[in-house]
C-alpha cells in the first residue's frame, strides 16, 4: 500500500513538473497581470461627473478602490495626457498647451519624450502587447508632425483619433493608415467604435503575453454628441448650483474677476444644456465599461487584470461666473475621478491619499515588474496603496502648473478687451489669457488642506485657499494667512518647479522631514521670474 502511495505521489510530481515545464505551464506560472486604462476627456468629479456611470461604479468602484483626492498637474488635455504617458510634470515633458508650438504631439515631443513613455517601456522591456484606441494628443495627426502615418513607439496595435475629440466625421490612424468615418451611428459613433475595437483585440490577441490597453474616449468633451438612444436622457438635470456658482470671483486673478456676474440667462441656459449633454455622452462610456469587463470575465482574464478609470482634467459650468471650460487652478478643474480594480485590491475601498496622474505610469510599470529606479519619472507607484500596505510613506503635496494661451491680437469676439485673451464667449467672458500662467502647491496633510498659487503677471498675484474651512475656494486668504506659512509655501513652490524625478517626491511643508532655511529665499523674486520663463524645448 505504501509503495502504491509513493508511486502515485511520483506520478503526481511528474505531472506537476510537466505542467510547469510546458509552455502553457510556464505562461501560467510567470504570467504578469494585464492592465486596462480607460481615459475620458474633460470629465469632472467635483460637479457630479460620475453620477451617470452606474455600471462603471458597480463594476470598478464597488469591486475595487476609489481615490478621493486624485488630481492632474495641468488642467488641460494635452499637457495632462503627456503627464500620464511620461509620468512627469509639465516642466519636465515641456508640453505646455494644446498647440504644436506648445509641444503638443510636436516633432520634438516625438523625438525626446515618446521613446520613454511607459507604454514604450512596457512593450520593449517588459514584453507586453499594447493596444491604443481613441484620442491621443490634441495635435496628433498634424501634417507638420508626420500626419497619421506616425505611430508612436510602444504600441503593438494603434487606432488613434486625428486631432481633437469628435463623435462622427473623424479620421483614425489604424496602425499608421488613415481610415475615414462618417455619421452613421451603427458603424461610426466613436465611443462604440472604440468599444468594438477593444473587444476585437481581446478576442484575437496573443494568449502568451500579458497585455496593456489604453482606451481614450471622446466623452464627455464637446461637441457633446450623444448616441441616439440617449438624447432624451437627463431632461430634468441642470448644472449644480453650489456656493461658487454664478458669483463674482472677488480677490482672484483678473481673468476670473472679468467674468460678468450675474451671468445672462442665455449663458446659464447654454451651460445647463452642455451639462446635460455631457452626461448623455457618458452613458455610452458606461456601456463600453460593461462590455469590456464582461469580455475579460468571459476570457477568464478579469481576475488577473487591473482596470483603471480616470479623466485628463476636470471641468466647470458656471463657477465664479465662468460659463464652461477647464484650465483654471481650482478643484473643479484639477480634480478627477480615479477608480481601480484588480488582483489584491479589496472591494468597495476608498483612499484619501493625495495622488496625481503622474503616478499612473510608475504604477503600471511597477505592476509589470519594471525597476522604477531606471526611469526618470516624477510620480510614485500606487501599488502599495492598491494592495492596502500598512505604514506607507506618501506625499503631502504636489505641483500644479499651467502656461496660459492668448493671441497677440484682440479676440474678434471681444475687441474691447485688448490683446492676449482667448476662448471668449459672446458676452465677452474669456476663459484664458497669455498671463493666466500660474503654479500652485496643492497640500493635503494631517493638519492642512491648502492651496497656494502664484501667477506670472505684473502683479505676481497670489491666491491661497484653506479648503477645510472653504471647500469651494471662495475666499482668497493670501493677505491674512500667517506670513511664515506664505514664505514656506513660496519656497516649496520654487523647489517643486525645478524638481525632476526623486526630487519631486521630497517632504512637503507640513511633513516631519521638511527643512526650511529662510536664507534661501530671494527678496527680489529673481528665481520666480526665471521659474515662469518658457524653457527651451
Amino acid at each position: 500500500r505504501r509503495a502504491m502511495a509513493v508511486a502515485a505521489l511520483l506520478r503526481g510530481l511528474a505531472l506537476a513538473a510537466l505542467l510547469v515545464l510546458s509552455p502553457a505551464g510556464a505562461a501560467r506560472r510567470a504570467r504578469r497581470p494585464n492592465v486596462v486604462l480607460i481615459l475620458t476627456d474633460d470629465q469632472d468629479v467635483c460637479l457630479g461627473g460620475m453620477t451617470p456611470l452606474k455600471k462603471t461604479n458597480a463594476l470598478i468602484a464597488q469591486m475595487g478602490i476609489t481615490f478621493l483626492n486624485a488630481y492632474v498637474p495641468s488642467a488641460l488635455c494635452c499637457p495632462s495626457r503627456a503627464s500620464i504617458l511620461t509620468g512627469k510634470y509639465p516642466h519636465n515633458h515641456h508640453v505646455v498647451n494644446n498647440t504644436l508650438e506648445g509641444n503638443c504631439s510636436s516633432k520634438l515631443w516625438q523625438k525626446i519624450q515618446e521613446p520613454h513613455t511607459f507604454p514604450a517601456l512596457l512593450k520593449s522591456m517588459c514584453g507586453y502587447q499594447t493596444f491604443f484606441a481613441g484620442k491621443y494628443l490634441n495635435e496628433y495627426g498634424a501634417e507638420d508632425a508626420g500626419g497619421v502615418g506616425h505611430v508612436p513607439p510602444g504600441w503593438s496595435f494603434w487606432y488613434a483619433l486625428e486631432k481633437n475629440s469628435k463623435y462622427y466625421n473623424y479620421t483614425l490612424s489604424v496602425n499608421g493608415k488613415a481610415r475615414r468615418h462618417g455619421e452613421n451611428y451603427s458603424v461610426d459613433y466613436l465611443t462604440d467604435v472604440l468599444a468594438n475595437m477593444s473587444l476585437d483585440f481581446l478576442e484575437y490577441k496573443s494568449n502568451f503575453e500579458p497585455f496593456f490597453m489604453m482606451i481614450s474616449t471622446p466623452a464627455p468633451h464637446s461637441p457633446w454628441t450623444a448616441a441616439p438612444q440617449y438624447t432624451k436622457s437627463f431632461q430634468n438635470v441642470s448644472a449644480p448650483r453650489n456656493s461658487n456658482f454664478n458669483i463674482h470671483g472677488k480677490n482672484k486673478h483678473w481673468l476670473i474677476r472679468q467674468a460678468k456676474t450675474p451671468m445672462t440667462n442665455s449663458s446659464i441656459q447654454f451651460l445647463d444644456d452642455a451639462y446635460r449633454k455631457r452626461w448623455q455622452t457618458l452613458l455610452s462610456v458606461d456601456d463600453l465599461i460593461e462590455k469590456l469587463v464582461k469580455k475579460l470575465e468571459l476570457n477568464g482574464e478579469l481576475d488577473n487584470t487591473y482596470v483603471f478609470y480616470t479623466s485628463d482634467n476636470g471641468f466647470h459650468t458656471g463657477q465664479f461666473s465662468l460659463p464652461i471650460d477647464k484650465r483654471q487652478l481650482y478643484e473643479f478643474d484639477i480634480k478627477v475621478p480615479l477608480l481601480v480594480r484588480g488582483p489584491g485590491i479589496k472591494p468597495n475601498q476608498t483612499n484619501k491619499m493625495l495622488v496625481a496622474n503622474i503616478d499612473l505610469g510608475p504604477t503600471i510599470l511597477d505592476i509589470a515588474g519594471y525597476d522604477l529606479n531606471k526611469t526618470q519619472m516624477d510620480g510614485m507607484s500606487l501599488l502599495p496603496l492598491l494592495r492596502g500596505d500598512k505604514n506607507v510613506t506618501w506625499r503631502s503635496d504636489f505641483l500644479v502648473e499651467y502656461q496660459g494661451e492668448g493671441y497677440n491680437g484682440s479676440d474678434p469676439t471681444c475687441p474691447g478687451l485688448g490683446p492676449g485673451v482667448t476662448h471668449c464667449f459672446p458676452d465677452c467672458v474669456c476663459e484664458d489669457s497669455y498671463n493666466n500662467t500660474y503654479a500652485c502647491v496643492r497640500t493635503l496633510s494631517a493638519s492642512w488642506d491648502l492651496q497656494y498659487c502664484e501667477f506670472d503677471d505684473r502683479e505676481v498675484f497670489v491666491e491661497v485657499y484653506n479648503l477645510t474651512a472653504d471647500p469651494h475656494q471662495i475666499n482668497n486668504i493670501a493677505k491674512t494667512i500667517d506670513q511664515e506659512i506664505l514664505e514656506k509655501m513660496n519656497y516649496r513652490l520654487m523647489m517643486l518647479q525645478s524638481c525632476a524625478g526623486a526630487t519631486c517626491r521630497t517632504p512637503g511643508v507640513f511633513d516631519p522631514g521638511y527643512r526650511f532655511d529662510p536664507r534661501l529665499m530671494f527678496s527680489n523674486h529673481g528665481l520666480r521670474a526665471r521659474r515662469f520663463s518658457v524653457q527651451p524645448l
